[in-house]
């Protein structure tokens, strides 16, 4: 059976497989590897304009993120909702996003990585629709559980086609594209509230809700001039295709070989192990979480942590709630609460579009330990800052200086460290026959933890004081700077065939079906 499997894979694999015994073939690619990869430092143009045509499916979440922290200001006095409605309404589409991200893993292995990203945009497409045109509260609502789907499907699919399409000296900026998208979008929703604040109060956050659907047409309709993922052809055995596209996003069509060749080998691999049946997700999920090998779980250890880490540090909640916090600052016209969130998402734009330029130069561990250490700084600061103004009557404009300041400091970090690397680590780090179910359910607990925290953000700071949530927070950023540091290792430089080998023992026995 197993020569008709490799004959299976393609004549290109000939040269190589059928002269080397399996010694040689272990290390054959790290010989032939180095002076192909390494040497071509450039940004392949081919593979740029398809992360950036992937990653434009983050904008929906970035826009949403953003403008809701401005018409949830309308939406309250227009339907006269409380406090709780408020966060049920903010924090439902990340607790709904989570059906999407664990569905997009076989979805994505079944239609393609590329169709997913449409399924994802005609999704929040339909949910933005339904909330611009909401007539009442619970209608509104359902529009955001629609919308939430479709965030889902983008949040796992985006990075990890990006991951698939890079070549690996280039694939830490270009999976870090999505959240520079998401902090665009971001920005484009607090310049929405802005300048729709001033119409009449009827309409103005339906106009902010309902723009989202401009974007999320551009999206679907731009996808479909995207390559298809090579490892998901490779998947389908459909190694032509597959061949052309690493041509495309290669310096040289040597380098396209050789990783057609690591991609075709992992396949071979796979496919002598599990009979075929992990690729259509027949026990793909059972040796995630109920029988995985010490790497998978290391693996899982590493992804689940980074996302909880992520979204349990409070910054969507921040950004959702950034005029309650200002407010509760001293700042209480609305127009200007409007205004200073768009001071913050000028912030995080710019420092993700920083680390996004430094993640191939200089790594992920030192960016996202400096981003999370900062983020803890910052917090703290904010806690002091809030405690500060409950005590006081006159609230000093330092102090409202202070909260502005370290709104937009802690917004900064987030995005030098874990905004970016979360997703570059959740596509990265999966062996390819784990990785659309293994970054979904690492996407999926991301957004589990987002919705809670969302949800419950505004009634725990009611109990504690706002000072006292930002304390906290600052000390579970603490925790998330030493897990990182114990439990990610540095990735840069590597194929995502090799990353495998940097969560395994010395000489462990399943290290070629890692790689």
């Amino acid at each position: 059976m197993e020569p008709s499997k490799k004959d299976h894979l393609h004549p290109l694999l000939a040269d190589d497989s059928e002269s080397s015994s399996p010694a040689d073939h272990r290390c054959q690619p790290e010989k032939s590897k180095a002076p192909e990869v390494h040497t071509q430092p450039g940004l392949n143009k081919y593979a740029l304009a398809g992360a950036i045509l992937a990653s434009t499916n983050s904008v929906l979440l970035g826009y949403d993120i953003g403008v809701m922290s401005g018409a949830s200001l309308f939406i309250r006095e227009d339907f006269n909702l409380s406090s709780t409605q408020v966060e049920i309404l903010v924090g439902s589409l990340n607790v709904c996003s989570l059906i999407g991200s664990l569905a997009s893993g076989k979805t994505s292995d079944i239609i393609g990585r590329r169709y997913t990203i449409v399924l994802a945009a005609l999704t929040f497409l339909i949910g933005a629709l339904l909330m611009g045109l909401a007539p009442s509260f619970p209608f509104l609502l359902a529009g955001r559980l629609v919308a939430g789907i479709g965030v889902g499907y983008s949040l796992m699919i985006a990075p990890v086609y990006v991951a698939e399409l890079s070549p690996a000296l280039t694939r830490g900026f270009l999976t870090s594209l999505p959240e520079v998208f998401i902090n665009g979008g971001i920005l484009l929703g607090y310049i929405s509230n802005y300048a729709l604040s001033g119409i009449p109060q009827n309409m103005n956050w339906r106009l902010m809700l309902g723009l989202a659907a401009l974007p999320a047409i551009a999206v679907a309709l731009g996808v479909l001039a995207m390559p298809e993922s090579p490892r998901w052809l490779v998947m389908k055995g459909r190694l032509d295709e597959a061949k052309q596209v690493l041509i495309r996003t290669s310096e040289t069509k040597e380098e396209a070989e050789l990783r057609l060749k690591e991609i075709a080998k992992a396949a071979s691999l796979l496919h002598a192990s599990t009979y075929s049946n992990n690729w259509h997700g027949q026990g793909v999920w059972r040796e995630l979480l109920v029988r995985p090998t010490k790497p998978i779980r290391r693996i899982l250890i590493a992804a689940i942590g980074v996302n909880f880490f992520m979204q349990a540090s409070g910054n969507d909640a921040v950004v959702y709630y950034s005029p309650e916090v200002f407010r509760e600052a001293g700042i209480h016209n609305k127009r200007h609460l409007v205004g200073v969130t768009i001071l913050m998402g000028i912030a995080k734009t710019f420092f993700v579009l920083v680390s996004a330029l430094f993640l191939d130069r200089y790594g992920r561990r030192p960016l996202l330990l400096l981003g999370s250490f900062g983020m803890a700084i910052s917090l703290a600061a904010l806690g002091f800052g809030s405690k500060f103004l409950e005590y006081s009557s006159e609230k000093p404009e330092w102090a409202i200086a202070l909260c502005v300041v370290a709104v937009c400091s802690a917004a900064s970090f987030f995005s030098i460290g874990l905004g970016p690397i979360t997703w570059v680590y959740s596509s990265e780090i999966f062996p390819m026959r784990l990785r659309a179910q293994g970054s979904s359910l690492a996407i999926g607990v991301n957004r589990l933890v987002s919705g809670l925290v969302a949800m419950t953000f505004l009634s725990i700071s009611r109990e504690i004081t706002f000072g006292g949530m930002f304390f906290a927070l600052a000390g579970v950023m603490l925790v998330g700077t030493i897990f990182f540091y114990f439990n990610l290792p540095e990735t840069k430089g590597k194929s995502l065939e090799e990353i495998g080998a940097l969560f395994e023992d010395e000489g462990d026995e399943h290290q070629m079906l890692l790689s």
